[in-house]
């Protein structure tokens, strides 16, 4: 669709006054994200003004789990359980584990692509031509998070694109670290469980991992035998895995374990 500039020209969905706008739509809403009050999804619905993309992703990284927790993206469950627990050890994210950290696919010398775990398992599987990778930085220095754009074929950049991009660095940040207190509970807990799981759901993880039956798990957590199994077939859907072992590998990566 084309609209009408102030001065009469007519702007396009890739001229420098939609990419503009397109922006000033990110930046809103990562502002209803930090807020608690919108879904991180609107924010890679706008960024698809700015760079045209086939599929997108945003994460935030938890030090304490030493993994990307996604807050939003449309990415295989595959690609995304790559991105999630093994994009920070690839050789290509040091690269870019900076602020203003940028790298795009089509820059990548092949020598470094062939060492890439991403490429192997996602770019290559998934048939990418190109992508970005986009570290984020919290005012303090702090790394907190993660913007992966992936396209099928190559693209012509828009106008001010990688500009505009630079300059949306902070609200980004702030959409994936935001201050102690604003966002909701829901989303808090949404973001902060690896896998999208609840806190008794993480718990009945944790017992799968010591190879404990359903019964043994329901004396720990004082809960029902039916219960334990409810939980678990939602862990298994969640996790997109076929069988508890899995699951328990899963959260073996993730260094979830029981208590004592």
């Amino acid at each position: 669709m084309t609209h009408a500039t102030n001065d009469g020209d007519i702007a396009g969905p890739g001229s420098t006054e939609a990419v503009l706008e397109a922006a000033l739509r990110v930046r809103e809403a990562a502002r209803r994200v930090a807020r608690g009050t919108g879904p991180a999804h609107d924010v890679l619905r706008a960024l698809s003004g700015v760079v045209d993309h086939d599929r997108a992703s945003l994460a935030r990284w938890d030090p304490r789990l030493r993994r990307h927790v996604v807050l939003a993206d449309d990415y295989t469950p595959a690609a995304r359980e790559h991105l999630s627990v093994r994009l920070h050890e690839d050789p290509l994210f040091a690269r870019v584990r900076r602020p203003g950290g940028a790298l795009w696919l089509h820059d990548v010398p092949p020598g470094l692509r062939a060492l890439s775990t991403t490429v192997r398992e996602v770019i290559e599987p998934s048939g990418f031509e190109d992508g970005l990778t986009r570290c984020l930085f919290a005012q303090d220095g702090r790394y907190v998070g993660v913007l992966n754009l992936s396209m099928e074929r190559r693209r012509a950049t828009r106008p001010g694109s990688a500009q505009v991009l630079d300059l949306l660095d902070d609200c980004l940040a702030a959409a994936v670290d935001p201050p102690e207190g604003t966002a909701t509970a829901v989303e808090r807990g949404a973001a902060s469980q690896p896998g999208g799981l609840t806190s008794r759901e993480l718990q009945v993880l944790a017992e799968l991992t010591a190879g404990r039956t359903n019964r043994e798990i329901a004396e720990r957590l004082f809960v029902t035998v039916r219960t334990v199994a409810t939980h678990i077939e939602h862990i298994l859907a969640k996790l997109d895995v076929p069988n508890r072992a899995a699951a328990a590998g899963r959260a073996a990566t993730w260094g979830l374990e029981p208590p004592e």
